[in-house]
């Protein structure tokens, strides 16, 4: 059974910086591409991006692109959401997520964390 444990969310002032992390309790091909979505109130989970063990391929939304950094540690199982030029628009709740492929859909996602909150004050 994979779990996935996501925490390092915050408050932070618009332009600040925040680094989430992600642990997988075991790697498997269901597992293989680790992605964060975040979920605003009110709104839908929107894809923030996702990374792939192997190979370390990237893929980003344009809303983050350029301030969002996605990376992974294989020995710790563990993923990396570095966030900085922080904005108001950025604050959500952010889900790390465990599928079997690339996807910016979240139903193609098998593995949720429980969510971390990031709060940026304007």
């Amino acid at each position: 059974q994979v779990q996935l444990e996501d925490t390092g969310g915050g408050l932070v002032q618009t332009g600040g910086s925040l680094r989430l992390s992600c642990t997988t309790s075991v790697r498997t091909f269901s597992s293989e591409t680790m992605g964060w979505f975040r979920q605003a109130p009110g709104k839908e989970r929107e894809f923030v991006t996702y990374i792939t063990w192997s190979g370390g391929r990237a893929y980003y939304a344009d809303s983050v692109k350029g301030r969002f950094t996605i990376s992974r540690d294989n020995a710790k199982n563990t993923v990396y959401l570095q966030m900085n030029s922080l904005k108001p628009e950025d604050t959500a709740v952010y889900y790390c997520a465990a599928g079997s492929y690339g996807s910016t859909r979240y139903s193609e996602y098998n593995y949720w964390g429980q969510g971390t909150q990031v709060t940026v004050s304007s």
